[in-house]
C-alpha cells in the first residue's frame, strides 16, 4: 500500500524504455535486450560479408570477361546495372520459388546489387594498369594469366578496394530491407521498432548499422594498406 506523501522510490519508477516514457535514449535497454541487439547484429554482418563476397566471386569473372571481350562490356555493364534498378521486393521475390524464406534469399539478392559497384569498379581498375606496363611484363615472359595475377590486378588493387568498399558500405544499408523475408538483421528491429513506436528499439538499431559500416569501411582501409604497401608513399 502506498501512503500518501511518500515520495516514489526508483524502483516504482517506469522504465525509460516503458510504454509510460518510450525515451529515445535508454540504457537500461541495451542492457535488457543485449542479447537480442547481439544476435541482430551478428546476423546483419553475417549477411553482408556473405552477400559481399558472393558478388565479388561474381564480379571477377564479368569483369574479366568483359576485359576479354570488349564487345561484352556494355552489356555486361548494361545487365548489372540494369539488376540494380530491380526494386528489392520485387527481386526477392522472384528469388523465393528458388531459395524459400531464408537468409540464401537475402544474400543473394544483395550480392547482385553488389555487381553494379563490383564489376565497374574491377574494370576501371584493370583500365587505370598503363599499357607500358603490361608491355613489359610480356617482355619479361609472363604469361597472360600471370600477368593479370602477378601484375595487372595489384596495381588496379587501389580502384578495385574503393569499389569495394562502396559496394561494403551499402550493402550493410540494404541488409536492413530482408526484414521483408525475416533476414533482416538490424533491419527486423528497425521493423518492430517502427510498427510499435518503439524509440530506443528504433536509434539503437540505426546507430549500430552506422557503426557497423565505419568499422568494415575501416577495415577495408587497413587491408588495402596492408595489401598496397606501395602507395603508402
Amino acid at each position: 500500500m502506498t501512503i500518501l506523501g511518500a515520495v516514489p522510490s526508483a524502483v516504482d519508477e517506469p522504465s525509460c524504455y516503458s510504454l509510460a516514457r518510450n525515451d529515445w535514449f535508454c540504457p537500461a535497454y541495451l542492457a535488457d535486450r543485449r542479447d537480442e541487439l547481439l544476435d541482430a547484429t551478428v546476423q546483419h554482418l553475417g549477411i553482408t560479408v556473405a552477400a559481399v563476397l558472393v558478388g565479388l566471386l561474381i564480379a571477377v569473372p564479368l569483369a574479366l570477361l568483359a576485359r576479354r571481350l570488349p564487345r561484352l562490356e556494355a552489356g555486361v555493364l548494361a545487365v548489372s546495372t540494369g539488376i540494380y534498378t530491380v526494386p528489392s521486393l520485387a527481386l526477392f521475390s522472384l528469388l523465393l520459388p528458388f531459395t524459400g524464406l531464408s537468409a540464401a534469399t537475402v544474400v543473394i539478392g544483395l550480392a547482385l546489387y553488389a555487381l553494379t559497384i563490383l564489376v565497374r569498379a574491377l574494370l576501371d581498375g584493370l583500365r587505370a594498369v598503363p599499357e607500358a606496363v603490361r608491355e613489359s611484363a610480356t617482355g619479361l615472359g609472363y604469361s597472360r594469366s600471370r600477368r593479370l595475377l602477378r601484375v595487372e590486378l595489384p596495381l588496379a588493387l587501389p580502384v578495385v578496394m574503393a569499389g569495394l568498399r562502396v559496394a561494403t558500405v551499402s550493402t550493410v544499408a540494404l541488409t536492413t530491407v530482408g526484414a521483408l523475408v525475416s533476414y533482416g538483421g538490424l533491419g527486423n528491429l528497425l521493423v518492430t521498432g517502427v510498427a510499435q513506436s518503439f524509440r530506443a528499439q528504433i536509434l539503437t538499431a540505426a546507430v549500430l548499422c552506422v557503426v557497423l559500416a565505419v568499422l568494415l569501411d575501416a577495415l577495408l582501409v587497413l587491408a588495402q594498406r596492408a595489401l598496397t604497401p606501395w602507395t603508402r608513399a
